[in-house]
C-alpha cells in the first residue's frame, strides 16, 4: 500500500484553554505544546500508522522549525526524502486553541508550504506516479494542483482531493479527482442524505468520481451518480483537524488495498471516531487493528 500525500507541513503551536476566548478576548492558558501539524503532516502519520508506506512531498524552511517537524515526521516512520528545505522562508505554523470540549479555534501561515509551484510538481511527478493512492490538499497554489493533475495517466493513481470547496471553486481538471471530501463543521443543523447530495452535485457534474462529506454529529456521506449513502458513527464527535486527518488517511490506505469506496468510508469513519477521541498528539493516530477492533464491535442502537 504506497500513499503519497502532497500538502501543508507547519509545526503546531497549541495552546489548551478552558473555553475558547470572545472577539477581543483574552483567556489564560493550562499550557503551550508544540507538535507536527498541516493536513499533510497528519494524514502522513496517520496513514503510516495505518499500514502504509508513505512518501511526504512539500516544502519547509531552513530554520528550527523545520528541523524539528521533519525529525518528528521521519520517527513516526514517513519518507521525509521528496520534502524540500527553501533558506529563504519560515517554515508554515499553525496557532491553535484548544477547549476541553474539542473545539478550537486556529489560525494557519503559510510559509515555505505556500511556495509548492508546478516547478516542484513537475520535478516530483515521477515519484508520485508510482503511489496507489494520492491524498492531495486543496489548499496548495492552484496552479501546482492542477499541473500535478494534468501530469497524471487517467486511472492512477487514485486522487483523493480535499477540502471540498463551497465557493469559488477554482478551474481544475477535476475529471481527474476521485474522490473529494468536504466536511460540515460543529454547531451547524444537520444536513441530511438531500443536502449533501447538493453540495456534492457540482463535482459530480464537473468529473469527480466520488464525494464524501463528513457531517458532525452524523457521520458521513458517499455521493455519487447512483445516489447517497450515509455511514452513520457509533458517537457523534467533534470533527478535529486530527479527526479528519485520520479520516482521509484511512479512505487512502483502504483504497491503496484494494478495496471498495463503500469499505472504504467505512473504514475512514471509524479511524475518524477514534482519532476524535484521543487527547494526544499525532503520534496517537489509531492503527488498523484498533480501527477494525471498533468495526467488530455491535452498533448501539438508535433511539
Amino acid at each position: 500500500m504506497r500513499v503519497a500525500v502532497l500538502g501543508t507541513i507547519a509545526v503546531g503551536l497549541i495552546a489548551k484553554v478552558d473555553r475558547l476566548p470572545r472577539p477581543g478576548e483574552t483567556v489564560p492558558s493550562r499550557g503551550l505544546t508544540r507538535e507536527p501539524t498541516g493536513t499533510g503532516a497528519l494524514q502522513a502519520i496517520a496513514a503510516v500508522r495505518l499500514g502504509a508506506a508513505v512518501r511526504l512531498y512539500g516544502r519547509v524552511g531552513g530554520d528550527p522549525f523545520g528541523d524539528e517537524i521533519l525529525t518528528a515526521l521521519h520517527g513516526a516512520g514517513v519518507d521525509i526524502a521528496p520534502v524540500e528545505r527553501v533558506a529563504r522562508l519560515p517554515t508554515g505554523a499553525s496557532l491553535v486553541l484548544s477547549a476541553p470540549n474539542r473545539q478550537f479555534l486556529a489560525a494557519h501561515a503559510a510559509g515555505a508550504n505556500g511556495e509548492v509551484d508546478e516547478g516542484y510538481v513537475a520535478a516530483s511527478l515521477p515519484q508520485i506516479r508510482e503511489a496507489d493512492v494520492l491524498l492531495l490538499d486543496q489548499a496548495l497554489p492552484s496552479p501546482a494542483v492542477a499541473a500535478l493533475l494534468l501530469g497524471f495517466p487517467p486511472t492512477r493513481p487514485l486522487v483523493v482531493l480535499h477540502p471540498m470547496p463551497l465557493a469559488n471553486v477554482p478551474p481544475l481538471p477535476w475529471e481527474r479527482v476521485d474522490f473529494i471530501i468536504g466536511h460540515h463543521g460543529t454547531g451547524t443543523a444537520p444536513i441530511g442524505a438531500e443536502e449533501a447530495a447538493r453540495l456534492g452535485q457540482p463535482f459530480l457534474d464537473r468529473g469527480v468520481r466520488h464525494v464524501v462529506t463528513i457531517a458532525s454529529g452524523e457521520g458521513a456521506y458517499l455521493v455519487e451518480r447512483a445516489g447517497t449513502t450515509r455511514f452513520p458513527v457509533q458517537e457523534p464527535v467533534v470533527p478535529s483537524p486530527k479527526a479528519q486527518a485520520a479520516f482521509s488517511a484511512a479512505l487512502a490506505v483502504r483504497l491503496a488495498a484494494g478495496r471498495g469506496p463503500y469499505e472504504a468510508v467505512g473504514f475512514a469513519n471509524a479511524a475518524a471516531t477514534l482519532a476524535a477521541t484521543r487527547r494526544e498528539g499525532p503520534l496517537s493516530f489509531p492503527t488498523a487493528a484498533e480501527v477494525q477492533e471498533s468495526l467488530s464491535r455491535p452498533s448501539l442502537p438508535s433511539d
